[in-house]
């Protein structure tokens, strides 16, 4: 639970950077990588994981800009991670012109239940994390490398000379 303002800017910055790094690594020819036919494509849920900051958020009533196109992933990864960083952005400095410590507590509707601020800011982060471990499955398909963002990934082992554990 986040308590103050900066608890969950500090934690977001730290998850947004590693989603960002997932996003820059992606290439125009991987965003159509998918795990099986009727699941969503690797651009789907990079582009997913970007709108859904704003989507998400403008529900507790804060107002920043809203990406263009919500509703179909664009053809770009350049496009993705650009979106992604812009709401990113625009969240952290809504969030610190908008609300104080004391809005963290303020409940809202949010899909069918009731959440004070504070869940809304946890579920967004996890959020994010869940899609992320998605993607990284379906990078691995498409043959990019994964980028590190709680540690060495085994790419990055193999690189200092070490053996990876299986």
């Amino acid at each position: 639970m986040f308590t103050t303002i900066q608890a969950f800017i500090n934690e977001w910055n730290h998850e947004s950077a590693a989603t960002l790094r997932v996003l820059d690594t992606l290439t125009d020819a991987s965003l159509s990588q998918r795990i099986a036919p009727d699941f969503r494509t690797l651009g789907q849920l990079g582009w997913h994981i970007a709108t859904t900051i704003h989507e998400m958020l403008s529900r507790t009533g804060l107002q920043f800009e809203a990406p263009e196109g919500e509703e179909i992933a664009p053809d770009s990864a350049k496009t993705i991670a650009v979106t992604y960083r812009a709401a990113a952005a625009g969240l952290t400095a809504a969030i610190e012109s908008q609300w104080t410590d004391a809005t963290l507590g303020e409940v809202h509707e949010m899909y069918g239940q009731t959440w004070p601020n504070h869940l809304t800011l946890r579920m967004l982060i996890s959020h994010e994390i869940h899609h992320r471990g998605e993607m990284i499955v379906l990078m691995r398909q498409a043959g990019l490398r994964v980028p590190g963002m709680y540690g060495p990934t085994r790419d990055d082992w193999m690189e200092r000379g070490m053996q990876p554990l299986v």
